[in-house]
C-alpha cells in the first residue's frame, strides 16, 4: 500500500496536471495520494479550485483516495496560522508547510509557526527540526515528514533522530514534482530505513500514521 500526502501539479511548479498524476499514482499501486502545489494568497484560490476538482474525478472512477490540498512555501512565518485557516475555509482537505530545509531561505520561526498551528497537518522537509517544534508537533498531532527528494532528504536523519526523541510521528511522502517522482512498491520502506527509523518506526508508518491521518481528514 503507497499512501503519499505530498505531491505538486502543474498548478505551481509541478509536470503534470492533477489528474495526469493521481492517474500515475493509481496505476504504480498508490492507494492514496494529495495533491498539494505550492501556494500564498496569490494562487491559493485557483490551486484549491483546480485540486478539488480533480480529485473528485479520480474518486468518482478510480479506486484511490484522491486529496486535494495545498503546501503553504516560503510565506512570512507569522502569516501561517492564518493562510491555513483561510486555506481550510477554500476547500483544502490537507493542508503542508514547507518547513526549513536547508537547501532553500524559509523564514527562521516557520517550523515553529506551523507546528503551533491547528489547522496543520504536515511539515514538510523541516530541516534541523528542533526537539521543542518536535514535541509540540506531537502535542497538536502534526506529522513530520521524512522525503527523498533532493536536497530536503539532507536533513532526513536529523529530522528522525530528533522526532524520535520528542515522540513525534512521521510520515514517508515523495514531494514529487512529476510522475516520475512517485514511489513503487518497497521504495518508501527504503527511505524510511535510510533515514534511520528501525523496523518498528517504519512499520508504525506505513500501517498506523497513515491511517491515522486519513481519520484526522476525514477519509476513514
Amino acid at each position: 500500500m503507497i499512501f503519499d500526502f505530498h505531491t505538486h501539479t502543474f498548478f505551481s511548479d509541478g509536470a503534470n496536471s492533477p489528474i495526469e498524476l493521481i492517474r500515475c499514482a493509481d496505476s504504480y499501486g498508490y492507494d492514496c495520494i494529495a495533491i498539494t502545489d505550492h501556494a500564498s494568497y496569490s494562487n491559493l484560490d485557483e490551486v484549491i479550485k483546480g485540486a478539488i476538482k480533480d480529485c473528485e474525478l479520480a474518486g468518482k472512477y478510480w479506486d484511490i483516495i484522491a486529496i486535494p490540498g495545498v503546501e503553504l512555501t516560503n510565506i512570512p512565518a507569522k502569516s501561517i496560522d492564518g493562510m491555513a485557516r483561510y486555506a481550510r475555509e477554500s476547500g483544502a482537505r490537507i493542508v503542508v508547510v514547507h518547513g526549513e530545509s536547508v537547501v532553500e531561505p524559509v523564514e527562521a520561526g516557520t517550523n515553529s509557526a506551523a507546528v503551533n498551528s491547528r489547522y496543520i497537518d504536515i511539515l514538510a522537509h523541516p530541516g534541523f527540526i528542533t526537539v521543542k517544534e518536535a514535541k509540540k508537533a506531537a502535542e497538536n498531532n502534526i506529522f513530520l515528514e521524512i522525503t527523498h527528494r533532493t536536497g530536503h532528504c539532507l536533513s532526513n536523519g536529523h529530522v528522525v533522530k530528533t522526532g524520535c526523541m520528542a515522540g513525534a510521528k512521521f510520515l514517508i511522502n515523495s514531494d514529487a514534482h512529476s510522475h516520475k517522482d512517485l514511489y513503487r512498491t518497497g521504495q518508501q520502506k527504503m527511505v524510511a530505513l535510510a533515514a534511520g527509523l528501525d523496523i518498528a518506526g517504519t512499520d508504525e508508518v506505513f500501517k498506523k500514521n497513515n491511517i491515522e491521518l486519513l481519520k484526522k481528514l476525514g477519509y476513514r
